[in-house]
């Protein structure tokens, strides 16, 4: 059986502030890396294989839980928010009315101005997860929400068009079970980490 434990980064002021977050490079809170600090992983993800999104706040989320060497994965990048990064939902709900209500009801093809969709995002993802799976063993990955959220709606053949099919705690690890070609399967949502 492959596992793959996938973790959001630690909490960032503009996580505080409700915006989408997107690509921008923004630090950890310092209550974030002391909490993170006092953390680990659960057996058997200390021992997986570690892959990181290649932006700053998730590179050090692995570092403070004991994945400094852990391997960078541009495909676990934060979903490109174009024109909304940096907003809220609740504004651009506001200022963009009915049209930002047909574009949300689209969901897996929701798409920010200059931005992807979570289809697409699945697609840069399923080359990633058939490699975690040809390689065997245990993966864990340190990403964004959007990113799990797409891995999710794999594992439940979800199409966003509704609440999703669990509610997740994005504190906590989210595992999957990984068949030979790479497709998800839930094995065990809001698995909380454990303290040193």
């Amino acid at each position: 059986m492959i596992r793959l434990g996938l973790l959001r980064h630690g909490r960032t002021a503009w996580n505080a502030e409700h915006r989408l977050q997107g690509r921008r490079e923004v630090p950890l809170l310092p209550e974030a890396r002391a909490h993170l600090a006092g953390l680990r992983v659960p057996v058997p993800f200390a021992e997986a294989v570690w892959h990181t999104s290649p932006l700053g706040r998730a590179r050090e989320t692995a570092a403070l839980l004991g994945g400094a060497a852990a391997r960078v994965e541009p495909r676990l990048i934060e979903m490109d928010f174009g024109t909304y990064e940096g907003r809220r939902l609740s504004e651009l709900r506001g200022e963009f009315g009915e049209e930002m209500r047909r574009n949300e009801a689209r969901g897996l093809d929701f798409q920010p101005p200059r931005g992807e969709s979570p289809r697409q995002v699945q697609d840069r993802l399923r080359p990633w997860l058939e490699a975690c799976a040809g390689e065997g063993g245990d993966h864990f990955a340190v990403t964004h929400k959007a990113v799990i959220r797409a891995v999710l709606a794999l594992a439940f053949d979800w199409q966003m068009l509704k609440a999703a099919p669990v509610r997740l705690d994005w504190q906590a690890l989210h595992v999957f079970v990984l068949d030979d070609r790479g497709r998800p399967r839930p094995l065990q949502m809001n698995l909380a980490l454990e303290r040193r």
